[in-house]
């Protein structure tokens, strides 16, 4: 179930950069308990970012795609920061990054 989670969170883009959170680094861990509840800790670029609710919501509903998943949680943190370094190959060719 975490790799079809995964999966649809490959859609959920950033509004900002248009690469996706999971590409982006931005989801820190991922756990499904016993009732089938989604807990989904992540980041954002930037602290205090005004799209924040934006990203809360597309993340919940992209989880929530997921069959057999009965709930979700999603937890914005911000330790340890966000920092280029956790993107991967992808993005970083995407968005013109040396590696």
């Amino acid at each position: 179930m975490k790799e079809a989670i995964l999966d649809e969170l490959e859609n959920v883009l950033d509004p900002e950069l248009h690469i996706d959170i999971v590409n982006l680094g931005l989801i820190y861990n991922l756990e499904i308990d016993d009732k089938q509840k989604a807990t989904v800790t992540m980041t954002l670029t930037a602290m205090g970012c005004p799209l924040s609710a934006t990203i809360h919501g597309m993340v919940t509903e992209a989880v929530m795609r997921v069959n057999n998943v009965q709930d979700v949680e999603v937890n914005i943190i911000y330790d340890p920061p966000w920092d280029k370094s956790r993107m991967s190959r992808y993005a970083k060719i995407a968005l013109g990054i040396a590696d």
